[in-house]
């Protein structure tokens, strides 16, 4: 399994290998519109206070010690004449306050915390908005390969991450490594180089290790990544299909094959938690020697009374509020470098290329009270080279006139029908409308003119109502009913308990195909497009409601551009061309007395689905 993912690594641009901080500032780059708050004033003044927050507790830190040596050495004194140290007490107490530590992290720290809530929730915002938008308007190419479980899964773990990478680097790393350089020099002029420089050794072997053993746990928290993704998928992928589980009693092979995605990702998070103990017991061993070592040095010279023991306090003190920080340091790196290694997926979906796109200087299509007319000149199209779908098509549909493609699976009809909504875009030739490229409009306006009813339909997992409305969701309850009435679905909804406030369920499972199909075409008719798309709207339905919905769509196209992708001929003999095609090419073309005069390939169809019939 793991070799699987590996592959599916390599060609679907999922974490590759190499440190995670490769390309730290190319990264941060990216994330800089998502964390600084452009457009709001006072978001930026919240920053720049954190930042003078941050600054303060550094200078805090500083004073602590002193003032606490100052308490020991005054109370050690033999003169009695001094006052007792209430005055160095006080401001002892104040500043821990300010500062925080083992009982929690101090008024600034908690303001701090408090200031920075809308600037965290201001970048999970813009990024997950961004990301879905994003998502939204790649490609139905991609779309048709994603799996479901696994994106929302990289979402979700880049979102959290991004905001993980902001709190800890910016208010944990950085400020602790400013500490530790202020707490070199420190004890360098406070007491001598030998104090310094035995930090020095401490903090440089410290953070090598860290680093390194950090590293080379990269690549086992990669693969639970991977192993947990694909879990995810397999999860998601399962339960979407129900349905087709029980059809076949794969239950037991479905629960198996998830156990299976289980225990692989369990194999990488034990190789994941073991490095860490690892990890986390040479930190210890490090941070403990030198406080052995720099304890010992202090003790002696206060033996020799070359230091008072105010300051050994103060080393111990100043040392132990290091060690704080730096016992979290190795957590805080391992956190922020899967920070890192969880943007990677995210910034694999953000660098898809949106495939459709607006062009420069694309304009709105404004709808007119005539339909347009639509015509293919030369239209070539293939998601593969070397398998064309579609070869030099051209033919024109005359404004407010319906044309049909009929011809047998594979040769290009919905792909069509598909180009005419800009699902894909034509690699060779163009498609107009009235004249002009359809990839001179914006995708938006263009789509908002043509309603489709797909051959699959699929619906939100939210009521009847919603589901109608959609086409236009500034529709009244009374268009929502007329337009059920014309799809012939008004009776069957006010059958159910609930009416039009029934829940469809997921994917609109609970509603028979036939009812999915009506529900379609009402959300279309409520959309009041200038152009319909019919890809096999009625192959769902009984005989009695195809005639019904036959009649509806018969008038609902008579003063539309229509395009009807047709499975049953018994639909389309009205139509005023029809197209047969064949390997991507239009091999015939004309109405349908036309066509069976001719004697071709649409009158051996008519003739073959005719005997169907009649032997029903």
């Amino acid at each position: 399994m793991a070799k699987d993912i590996e592959k599916q690594n390599a060609d679907g641009k999922l974490p590759t290998k190499g440190s995670a901080w490769t390309g730290f500032w190319m990264k941060l780059k990216r994330l800089l519109p998502y964390m600084w708050p452009s457009n709001s004033p006072w978001l930026q003044l919240r920053v720049v206070f954190c930042i003078i927050l941050l600054i303060a507790v550094r200078i805090i830190n500083v004073f602590v010690p002193i003032y606490h040596k100052k308490i020991i050495d005054t109370l050690a004194s033999d003169d009695r004449t001094e006052r007792w140290p209430w005055q160095f007490v006080t401001i002892w107490i104040g500043l821990k306050l300010l500062q925080g530590g083992g009982i929690g992290a101090g008024l600034i720290g908690n303001l701090r915390t408090f200031l920075w809530i809308r600037v965290q929730q201001f970048t999970s915002l813009q990024i997950q908005v961004g990301l879905f938008g994003h998502i939204h308007d790649l490609s139905l190419g991609w779309h048709l390969q994603r799996k479901t479980g696994e994106v929302l899964r990289i979402m979700d773990r880049g979102t959290s991450s991004i905001s993980s990478l902001l709190q800890y680097l910016f208010f944990s790393i950085v400020p602790t490594l400013i500490d530790i350089i202020i707490a070199i020099f420190y004890f360098c002029f406070t007491f001598n180089l030998w104090f310094g420089l035995i930090l020095f050794i401490a903090m440089v072997l410290y953070l090598s290790f860290t680093v390194l053993i950090t590293e080379w746990r990269t690549k086992f928290r990669r693969e639970m990544n991977l192993m947990e993704n694909d879990q995810r998928a397999k999860g998601v992928d399962s339960l979407l299909n129900a349905e087709t589980v029980k059809y076949f009693s794969m239950e037991s092979w479905e629960t198996e094959r998830y156990k299976q995605s289980i225990t692989s990702y369990q194999e990488e998070e034990w190789k994941t938690n073991a490095s860490l103990a690892i990890l986390n017991i040479v930190q210890c061993f490090i941070l403990n020697g030198a406080f052995l070592a720099i304890s010992m040095f202090c003790a002696w010279l206060v033996w020799q009374e070359e230091l008072s023991i105010g300051d050994f306090a103060l080393m111990g003190t100043y040392f132990m509020q290091l060690m704080s920080p730096l016992n979290w340091i190795g957590t805080l790196y391992r956190v922020i470098q899967e920070s890192f290694i969880n943007m990677e997926n995210m910034f694999d979906l953000m660098n898809e290329e949106v495939e459709v796109k607006d062009m420069p200087g694309s304009i709105p299509y404004e709808k007119k009270t005539k339909s347009p007319e639509i015509e293919f000149r030369d239209v070539n199209f293939f998601h593969d080279q070397s398998k064309p779908i579609l070869q030099d098509v051209s033919f024109t549909i005359p404004g407010g006139t319906t044309t049909a493609l009929v011809g047998s699976s594979g040769s290009g009809k919905t792909t069509m029908a598909k180009l005419v909504v800009r699902m894909f875009d034509v690699k060779s030739g163009k498609i107009v409308f009235d004249g002009h490229n359809i990839q001179s409009y914006t995708k938006s306006s263009l789509r908002g003119c043509i309603g489709v009813v797909p051959q699959d339909t699929v619906l939100f997992n939210d009521t009847i109502k919603y589901n109608i409305k959609y086409g236009k969701m500034e529709a009244t309850d009374e268009e929502v009913e007329n337009a059920a009435k014309l799809a012939d679905i008004h009776e069957s909804i006010m059958e159910f308990p609930q009416g039009y406030a029934t829940v469809v369920g997921e994917r609109g499972l609970k509603l028979s195909g036939g009812e999915k199909q009506r529900i379609a075409i009402a959300r279309t008719l409520l959309k009041e497009p200038s152009v319909m798309i019919f890809d096999e709207a009625t192959s769902s339905l009984d005989s009695t409601t195809e005639r019904n919905i036959q009649t509806s769509i018969d008038r609902a196209s008579r003063e539309r551009t229509t395009l009807v992708v047709a499975h049953r001929l018994s639909t389309i003999t009205r139509a005023y061309q029809i197209l047969v095609l064949e390997q991507g090419k239009v091999v015939e073309r004309g109405s349908h007395v036309e066509l069976l005069e001719a004697g071709g390939k649409y009158a051996e169809l008519w003739e073959h689905q005719s005997k169907e019939e009649e032997v029903k």
